[in-house]
């Protein structure tokens, strides 16, 4: 006697209702679907071929430009594959890991909201500073990011603050809060690649940038008042340089034309003694041939230069010698005359002889 189909898969024989029924031909539906056919040898190999296909053709990758393929076998880092389609072992053997490597991430430290880490650090001339910074940083080495470091944020964010407080101790208060603060983020840039180079930790230093740097509330007053004072003393300072400036080339321009005015009466008094000691040279040489004449023509010509400027003439009375002279009146002296006195001034009478 036959087996109906209920029987032979074992389905639930229904009662007789409208419900076992439907329930009984639920069952017979479902078995025959997801019961595997009856395979032959064939078959079974065929069947073992597409899951060793299929499990082999798992194992193509395909890494994206922004992206390195690490590889793992057995959870070990074997390779560092570049963007472009790959092929690793299978899983379990092999697996690969595709971090961002063009990303570039930021991360916030001081004191304001939304940062981390500590803010507060000393500067070189020992005055406490609040200084806030950004690092800006991507992944260099991929297998040395994931594998070397623990916690890579982490290490990031103790190196920085580490770096900067070791730079800023460099510096003097004032550098660090005006003209200084492009050359520290580079200093510190600098200083926190080298620590992590050492550290092996496959991360790159893009930048990193100063944000805010201020003195603690307590005396941020003060310091203003410091500040305002260096900026007058800066101020004075440039208004004299302007003032020297203005003044050196004008001082400098009229010692010139003093110089030159003296060089020029120097050659001119020169020239002037020189040619009277050709004269004088010329004269004692005459002087040398005759003595007699030459002194009697100076001593002539000397009167002669002396008497010209004279306006009177003082005639002796006393006879002697001179009895037969004419009175002579002073015609220069009378009113209206040529060279006479001027009105009101009493004209003094030339002495004329007996």
């Amino acid at each position: 006697m036959s087996e109906s189909p209920s029987e032979q898969t074992g389905s639930p024989k229904h009662d007789g209702s409208a419900v076992g029924y439907i329930l009984a031909l639920t069952w017979g539906r479902l078995s025959g679907l997801l019961l595997p056919p009856r395979l032959g040898r064939k078959g079974v190999g065929l069947l073992i071929a597409l899951i060793v296909l299929g499990w082999l053709a798992a194992g193509l990758y395909n890494v994206q430009p922004d992206e390195e393929g690490v590889v793992l076998r057995f959870g070990r880092w074997v390779a560092t594959e570049q963007p472009g389609l790959h092929y690793h072992l299978p899983y379990p053997i092999e697996s690969v890991l595709l971090p961002k490597v063009t990303s570039v991430n930021e991360m916030g430290i001081g004191g304001r909201p939304g940062l981390v880490g500590a803010s507060r650090m000393l500067s070189g001339d020992e005055n406490e500073i609040q200084a806030d910074y950004s690092v800006l940083w991507k992944i260099k080495d991929a297998g040395a990011y994931l594998f070397h470091v623990a916690d890579p944020e982490g290490m990031v964010r103790m190196v920085s603050e580490a770096a900067v407080r070791e730079v800023i101790g460099r510096y003097s208060i004032q550098s660090v809060l005006s003209d200084k603060r492009q050359q520290i983020a580079e200093d510190a840039q600098a200083e926190i690649q080298k620590l992590l180079d050492n550290y092996q930790a496959g991360i790159e230093v893009i930048q990193v940038r100063l944000l805010q740097a201020d003195p603690p509330g307590a005396v941020v007053e003060a310091f203003n008042d410091v500040q305002r004072a260096h900026s007058d003393q800066e101020r004075a300072r440039n208004e004299a340089e302007g003032y020297r400036n203005d003044l050196l080339p004008r001082a400098r321009g009229e010692a010139e034309r003093i110089k030159q005015d003296a060089e020029a009466y120097k050659a001119q008094v020169v020239d002037l003694a020189q040619g009277e000691i050709s004269g004088s040279l010329a004269i004692y040489n005459v002087y040398k041939l005759a003595p007699p004449v030459v002194a009697r023509r100076l001593y002539l010509d000397s009167m002669d230069e002396v008497l010209r400027k004279a306006n009177r003439v003082i005639i002796d009375s006393s006879g002697k010698g001179v009895a037969s002279l004419v009175p002579y009146m002073p015609l220069p002296d009378l009113p209206g005359a040529p060279g006479a006195a001027p009105s009101g001034a009493p004209a003094t009478p030339g002495k004329t002889a007996p």
